[in-house]
C-alpha cells in the first residue's frame, strides 16, 4: 500500500487516575474538565475494574467472533442497535467496507433473542452483563463529574442513564478488525474512518482512510496493548462545524486496563462546546510499523435518554435513546445555541449527514475522473 502523506504530532492525552474517587472528587472533576475542554479525550487509570475481567471479556469476544458465520448470524443486527453486524458500514466515497464485524451488546428488552445461546459460549451473557455493569459503574462516576464542572446537581446526567430501566441503551461493542494485507493488492481497505462521537467529516488517501461522525455522549474504549490504530486530530470548535487540525496524533494503549475516554457530539452541544468532541479514527494499515494483524477492541457508549430536556433548569424522564425524542427542548447551560426540538435537532442532523453523503459521491466520482485530485474530501457513513 502506498505511505501516508498526513502529518503527525505528539500530544499528551491525559492520564487520569479515579482512585480515593469519593474523597478527591473535585480534583478528579477539574482534571476531566480539562481535558475534555483541551483535547476531548483522556485515559483513566484506577478504575476498579480487574484486567482479569477485562482479559475475559476480550476472550469472550475472540471466541464469538470465531463462531461459524451461521451461528454469529442467527444473532443479527437490528435497527435498536443491537446484535451481529458484518461489514456493513460502506463508505459513499469508494463504495468500499469497512473491514470489520461487531457484535452489539444492551442491558434491556432490547437484547431479547439477541444473546448468543450458552450452548455456543457458556457464560458469554452472564459474563458479558456483570462486565458492562462495572462499566456503567465507571461511567456513572465520570458523569458526576462532568455534571459536576457543568454546575449541574451531580446526579443530572447519571439520571438519564439508568441501566436498570427495561429500554435502556447503553451499548456494549465487541469489535473484530481483520487482518489486511501488506503489500498493496489493488483493494481498497477501510477499519473505522476519522468520526467524532451524527454525521461527519471524512478523509479519502492513500491509506483509505474515511470518516463519520455518530451522536453520542460520551465513549469509553478498551484496546489491547500492540494492537494499535487509533489516532486522534483536535481541532474541532463548534459542535455545528467539522473543523479539525491538520495533524494526527497517535493514541498507545500501555495496559489492557488503560480505558480511552472521549466525548460526543451530544456533550459537546450540552455543554455549548466548553467540552470537544475530536475527531478520531482507526487508521487502516499502509506503512511499515502499523498493525496489519487483527485488531480487538470493546467500546462502550453512553447515549442520553429518548424524552429529554437539556437545559440548565428543565429536567426530564424515560428511556435511552441515540437521539432525542421529537418534543424534547434542547438547549446548553448557557443557551449558546437557540432552542431546539428534539425532531428540529435530528432532523438538521439528518440533513447534514446526506449532504455530506451527497459531496462524498461527487467526490469519488470526480476523483475517477482526475485521478490526481486533491485527497481530502467530505464524507459520511451511519
Amino acid at each position: 500500500m502506498a505511505a501516508s502523506k498526513e502529518s503527525y504530532v505528539d500530544r499528551t492525552v491525559p492520564k487520569i487516575s479515579l482512585a480515593d474517587f469519593d474523597n478527591r472528587i473535585d480534583a478528579i472533576a477539574s482534571d476531566i474538565a480539562d481535558a475534555a475542554e483541551k483535547v476531548g479525550f483522556f485515559s483513566i487509570v484506577d478504575h476498579g475494574i480487574a484486567a482479569t475481567d477485562v482479559d475475559q471479556m476480550f476472550a469472550d469476544s475472540e471466541s464469538f467472533f470465531a463462531l461459524p458465520s451461521e451461528v454469529k448470524t442467527s444473532v443479527p443486527w437490528n435497527a435498536q442497535n443491537v446484535g451481529y453486524e458484518f461489514k456493513s458500514q460502506v463508505r459513499p466515497s469508494t463504495g468500499a467496507a469497512d473491514q470489520k464485524e461487531s457484535y452489539q451488546l444492551q442491558f434491556g428488552e432490547n437484547m431479547r433473542d439477541l444473546w448468543i445461546d450458552d450452548k455456543d459460549i457458556y457464560g458469554f451473557r452472564s459474563r458479558s452483563l456483570a462486565f458492562m455493569y462495572q462499566v456503567q459503574t465507571v461511567s456513572e462516576k465520570l458523569m458526576v463529574c462532568l455534571a459536576r464542572a457543568l454546575k449541574f446537581q451531580d446526579n443530572f446526567f447519571v439520571h438519564w442513564h439508568d441501566s436498570s430501566k427495561p429500554n435502556s441503551q447503553s451499548t456494549l461493542r465487541l469489535l473484530h478488525y481483520f487482518a489486511t494485507p501488506e503489500t498493496d493488492d489493488g483493494q481498497v481497505y477501510h477499519r473505522a474512518g476519522a468520526h467524532a462521537d451524527w454525521v461527519g467529516v471524512a478523509f479519502s488517501n492513500d491509506c483509505a482512510h474515511m470518516a463519520d461522525q455518530p451522536q453520542g455522549f460520551l465513549t469509553l474504549l478498551f484496546q489491547r496493548p500492540g494492537q494499535s490504530g487509533l489516532e486522534i486530530c483536535p481541532g474541532r470548535e463548534v459542535v455545528t462545524d467539522f473543523g479539525h487540525g491538520d495533524a494526527w496524533t497517535k493514541v498507545d494503549f500501555t495496559a489492557s486496563t488503560d480505558i480511552v475516554c472521549n466525548i460526543g457530539d451530544l456533550l459537546m452541544s450540552w455543554s455549548d462546546d466548553r467540552f470537544k468532541s475530536t475527531f478520531h479514527r482507526v487508521k487502516a494499515p499502509c506503512e511499515k510499523g502499523d498493525n496489519f494483524g487483527e485488531r480487538y477492541s470493546i467500546a462502550y457508549g453512553c447515549p442520553k435518554r429518548r424524552q429529554l430536556w437539556y437545559n440548565s433548569t428543565n429536567h426530564a424522564f424515560a428511556s435511552f435513546f441515540n437521539q432525542p425524542r421529537k418534543d424534547a427542548l434542547i438547549q446548553g447551560p448557557k443557551k449558546k445555541y437557540p432552542l431546539v426540538t428534539g425532531g428540529e435537532f435530528t432532523a438538521n442532523a439528518m440533513k447534514m449527514y446526506y449532504a455530506a453523503s451527497k459531496a462524498a459521491t461527487e467526490s469519488h466520482d470526480q476523483s475517477k475522473a482526475t485521478p490526481n485530485l486533491s485527497s481530502r474530501v467530505v464524507a459520511a457513513t451511519a
